[in-house]
């Protein structure tokens, strides 16, 4: 059975057709006033906790150089090799020396034992006896001294070798290949870590900056991410200096992961200097529309958007926040979608 509609005059049929909104089904969330640290953005210098020099232990040439800057060394590793000229020649003119004492040494040998046969038969006296053995004592220490003078040269020689004496970076090698070096020359720098970034703060910050305090690094480089919720690395504040240079603060930081900065790059660093008050929603509350963004607010009258303007993200208990500059008041009922 089909039923008809009257049509009269001059009227206007209308469909209204209920389309629920994107809070039909939604939550509410409250919104409190909560602390959270007040950062500012400074740069941090990458710096190593031990630099350990490398140096020479004889003056000579450089005659090879096995490093350069940036190179990862082990402890023990060659890294040059310095040669004495008058080293060979002493070391042979030792040996020459070593040659001619032991002829005195078999020399003086040959004297106490004649003299024994002598002593013997009674045709020689007590007294040349005495003075063989002198003698013999004497030429036996003489090139016992001349086998060690020729153990101190060799060792001067092998000290020519300069190694490694700790693993890590190599930072600047100030030598080249035939440069004359003297005793106690640096011949490289050596970076083994740990490393850390070293903060300078205004004074005006000084009583705010605590042992122990959470950190934000950005991204590698001088410039930030326009994302601060990912950030690249965590770190801590290990140490506060005691000494305010140049009206300005000296803090360490700790950071995992940033051995493969170059020592003395500079990166920025977030640092808490205190705490401020802020209203914050998830970030899912706020939806923008025509590059305005709103949030719905719930009240004893209904429901309705609000515009706010949106501040920084963060994380209250785990939780993904955002901060709402303007538009909201402590108590306000949000509806989730």
């Amino acid at each position: 059975m089909h039923r008809y509609l009257p049509r009269l005059p001059g009227a206007l049929l209308v469909l209204v057709l209920a389309v629920p909104g994107p809070y039909a089904s939604a939550a509410e969330f409250l919104v409190r006033a909560t602390t959270v640290p007040d950062m500012k953005a400074v740069f941090g210098q990458v710096e190593s906790r031990i630099v350990v020099p490398a140096r020479v232990r004889i003056g000579g040439t450089v005659r090879a150089l096995r490093v350069s800057q940036g190179d990862e060394v082990k402890e023990g590793d060659t890294i040059a090799v310095i040669v004495d000229d008058k080293l060979a020649l002493q070391l042979d003119a030792a040996q020459a020396r070593i040659d001619a004492l032991g002829s005195q040494l078999d020399n003086a040998r040959l004297q106490l034992e004649r003299a024994q046969q002598l002593r013997a038969s009674g045709s020689g006296t007590q007294a040349n006896l005495d003075q063989a053995k002198m003698q013999l004592e004497v030429a036996v220490n003489q090139v016992a001294a001349a086998r060690a003078e020729r153990t101190v040269i060799e060792q001067s020689t092998r000290e020519g070798t300069v190694v490694a004496p700790a693993s890590g970076r190599v930072l600047t090698v100030p030598v080249t290949p035939g440069s004359v070096v003297l005793p106690g020359e640096e011949i490289a720098r050596i970076a083994p870590g740990p490393y850390y970034l070293r903060l300078s703060l205004p004074e005006r910050h000084a009583a705010e900056i605590v042992e122990g305090a959470d950190v934000v690094v950005g991204a590698r480089g001088l410039t930030q991410a326009a994302d601060r919720s990912a950030p690249a690395h965590r770190g801590r504040i290990v140490k506060v200096y005691p000494e305010i240079v140049d009206g300005r603060v000296i803090a360490d930081v700790e950071v995992a992961g940033i051995g493969d900065y170059f020592v003395n790059e500079r990166t920025l660093v977030s640092i808490p200097v205190g705490r401020r008050s802020v209203l914050a929603v998830p970030p899912d509350a706020v939806r923008t529309l025509h590059g305005i963004d709103y949030v719905r607010l719930a009240d004893a009258s209904g429901e309705a958007d609000v515009a706010v303007i949106p501040g920084e993200r963060f994380e209250d208990g785990g939780e993904p926040r955002i901060e709402i500059l303007t538009g909201l008041h402590d108590g306000d009922r949000i509806v989730l979608p």
